[in-house]
C-alpha cells in the first residue's frame, strides 16, 4: 500500500493528540500517533516492535527496522507534546494550518513533523538498494520524565551505528548540550499568631535564607565551571516559582520554590545533587529537618558528544553547517547508551519549540528533505 503524501502525513500527525504533561488532567496516551507511524512503516517493508513503557502504562514507544543485523542509521524522535493555552493560539492546535508561507500546529517542529520528513524521504529511495539498516524509533514522555528514552536505552538487541534525533536545530548538527534538573525546595516551619513571633518558626524567613545560599551556589557553578562550546558557557540556576503562607496575620508555616539547574557535561548529577544539600545543610543544621529537596522529575544528563566523529563530519558536509553545543537538552543521553554516534539534527527552529502559533517555515522544507536524504543515502544505500 503507498504511503499518504507528505502533506497528509503532516496533517494527520497534528492531529493525532498527544499531550504528556505530569498534570494528570492534561495527560494522554500517545498510541493514536505510534498506530499511524507503525502503519506507514509497514507499508515501506519495515518491522515494527511496539512496547508499552513500563514505568508509563498507556504510552508507548515504537521501534521499526528495515534490514537485517546490527549497525545502520536510526532516526529518532518524540511522539509526545507539550500543553497547550487555548487562549494564546490563534487557531486550533491540531488542525494544520498553512499560512503565511508555514505550516501552523502543535508538534510542526517539535517534533512530530520530523517523521514525516524521514518516511517520506525513504520512499523515495530504490529500497532494493538498501546496504545497511534503517531505524525508525519514536517515543513518549520526552516532554516530561523521558521515560519513553530511558526505556529504549535499555533494549537488550538494539545497536545502530549512528543515530539522529530530530529535534529542532534548522538543520546545524549538535553534539553536545547541557542537562537538566527540576526541584522543589520544600519549607517546613511552625504556624501561629503573628502577634507572637516567637512562637512560631516562619517557612518564608527560613526560604530567604534558603535563597541567599542558593544565589552563592549559582556564582560558583558559574565561576568553577565551562565550556566554551556553549553559548552560556556556564551551569545555570533559575528561581522559577515560589509560594507559602496563606495569610498576613499567620506565621508562614509551608513554603516551596522551584528551581531549574542546567548542568555541563562533566558536571554530574549526583555531584549537583550534593552541592545543592551541601548548600543547604547550614540552614537544617540550625532548624532540623525543617528544608528538604525533591526532584520533580527524574534529573536529565548532560549530551557529551564528540565534534569529530564520523557522523558529525558527514553532517557538516551535507549541511554545510558547523555542528554546535545548545542550552537545552533532548533524549540523546539516553539514546547514546546504546554505543551508537548520537547527534541532534531536524528541521525547524528552536524557538518555535513550546510557543502558542508554532510552526515551520515552508522555506525550510525541500532544504530539510534535501538533507535528511541525503544523510539517510551515504548512511545506508552506499
Amino acid at each position: 500500500m503507498q504511503n499518504p503524501s507528505f502533506l497528509s502525513m503532516y496533517t494527520q500527525l497534528i492531529a493525532s493528540p498527544s499531550i504528556s504533561a505530569l498534570d494528570e488532567s492534561l495527560n494522554m496516551s500517545n498510541l493514536s500517533t505510534i498506530n499511524l507511524l507503525a502503519s506507514w512503516c509497514e507499508n515501506l517493508g519495515f518491522t515494527i516492535e511496539i512496547t508499552e513503557l513500563e514505568s508509563a502504562p498507556g504510552k508507548y514507544n515504537l521501534l521499526a527496522k528495515r534490514g537485517a543485523g546490527e549497525g545502520g542509521l536510526m532516526l529518532a524522535g518524540h511522539t509526545d507534546t507539550v500543553p497547550f493555552d487555548d487562549s494564546r493560539w490563534s487557531q486550533d492546535p491540531f488542525s494544520l494550518e498553512i499560512k503565511d508561507n508555514k505550516f501552523y500546529g502543535l508538534g510542526t517542529i517539535d517534533m512530530k513533523g520530523f517523521f514525516a520528513f524521514v518516511i517520506d524521504a525513504i520512499s523515495e529511495f530504490d529500497l532494493s538498494k538498501q546496504t545497511q539498516p534503517i531505524l525508525i524509533l519514536a517515543t513518549a514522555d520526552e516532554e516530561t520524565t523521558m521515560a519513553g528514552a530511558q526505556e529504549i536505552a535499555k533494549h537488550p538487541t538494539l545497536k545502530p551505528a549512528r543515530c539522529i534525533i530530530g529535534e529542532p536545530t534548522d538543520m546545524t548538527p549538535v553534539f553536545m548540550h547541557k542537562g537538566h534538573m527540576t526541584c522543589a525546595i520544600r519549607i517546613v516551619g511552625r504556624s501561629g499568631h503573628s502577634s507572637d513571633p516567637e512562637r512560631g518558626l516562619n517557612a518564608i524567613e527560613i526560604m530567604h535564607t534558603v535563597i541567599a545560599k542558593l544565589l552563592q551556589l549559582k556564582e560558583e557553578l558559574k565561576n568553577k565551571y565551562s565550556i566554551e562550546h556553549f553559548a552560556i558557557p556556564y551551569p545555570t540556576l533559575n528561581l522559577g516559582h515560589i509560594h507559602g503562607g496563606d495569610n498576613a496575620n499567620r506565621i508562614c508555616g509551608c513554603c516551596e520554590l522551584h528551581i531549574d539547574i542546567r548542568p555541563l557535561p562533566g558536571l554530574s548529577i549526583q555531584e549537583l545533587q550534593l552541592l545543592l544539600l551541601n548548600a543547604i545543610k547550614p540552614i537544617n543544621d540550625e532548624f532540623p529537618n525543617s528544608v528538604s529537596v525533591v526532584d520533580m522529575h527524574e534529573p536529565i544528563p548532560a549530551f557529551s558528544g564528540s565534534n569529530d566523529n564520523a557522523l558529525v563530519k558527514l553532517a557538516e558536509k551535507i549541511s554545510e553547517e558547523q555542528a554546535v553545543a545548545v542550552n537545552y537538552c533532548t533524549e540523546a543521553p539516553f539514546i547514546q547508551q546504546l554505543g551508537c554516534e548520537t547527534i541532534v539534527m531536524g528541521p525547524g527552529s528552536i524557538k518555535q519549540a513550546h510557543q502558542p502559533d508554532e510552526y515551520l517555515a515552508m522555506e525550510k522544507i525541500e532544504p530539510s528533505k534535501k538533507i535528511i536524504s541525503q544523510l539517510i543515502q551515504s548512511c545506508c544505500f552506499e
